[in-house]
């Protein structure tokens, strides 16, 4: 096995081989594809749940005072 290296964009889910390579290339390959980065940073999973919450049947968020009694059950507890 030999390596050959090549830059190509994908299109329609195909990568095209430069024609100089596919006289040397038999029917069975080994790919190994390495993308390039995008600039587009990571996707935050608490960024993208308070811009697009996901909705709850009957949901009531927690007030203030039930938070703060759940967290003194906790310090007790531990």
């Amino acid at each position: 096995m030999y390596a050959v290296e090549f830059q190509t964009t994908v299109k329609n889910g195909l990568i095209e081989v430069p024609r100089q390579y596919i006289g040397s290339l038999t029917n069975r390959v080994h790919v190994i594809l390495m993308a390039e980065e995008t600039s587009k940073a990571a996707v935050n999973l608490v960024d993208q749940l308070l811009a697009h919450p996901v909705p709850m049947k009957d949901f009531r968020p927690f007030a203030r005072e039930d938070i703060y009694a759940r967290q003194s059950n906790h310090d007790l507890l531990h």
